[in-house]
């Protein structure tokens, strides 16, 4: 099974964060073991942009290691129905639509997603598999 990683487990690892980077550290590690991660546009940005080169950000993100693929319109559409619903429902800025398009896009190519915030996805793609920390 394919396997979307979230910017949040890159980016704990990147920046060394004192709760969370032996856990995704130890995750990216394991998931690797078995093939390539899938990282999207929206991954991509979120990790760009703390970088001044896009070599930075491919040296980070190394091709025999992260595959890069295209959200399809389909994903995108789930995702603004999905983050219409959200926002109908009373719910603010903290889910924001880039979740939901992750969420989708994991979810419409029948991907597993390895994050941290498995909460955030569980009530709107409830047969989205997840690998998360117990804790989540």
């Amino acid at each position: 099974m394919r396997v979307l990683v979230d910017s949040n487990v890159l980016l704990d690892v990147i920046k060394s964060d004192s709760r969370w980077a032996a856990w995704s550290a130890d995750a990216l590690a394991q998931h690797l073991d078995r093939g390539a991660l899938v990282i999207n546009p929206i991954v991509y940005a979120e990790i760009a942009f703390d970088f001044d080169t896009i070599e930075a950000v491919d040296e980070l993100l190394p091709a025999a290691d992260y595959e890069y693929a295209a959200i399809p319109r389909e994903a995108a559409y789930l995702a603004a129905r999905c983050h219409a619903r959200y926002r109908a429902s009373g719910g603010g800025r903290t889910m924001i639509l880039p979740d939901f398009l992750i969420g989708a896009h994991a979810t419409v190519e029948r991907m597993a997603l390895l994050t941290r915030d498995a909460r955030r996805y569980r009530s709107y793609f409830p047969a989205l598999k997840l690998f998360a920390p117990l804790d989540a």
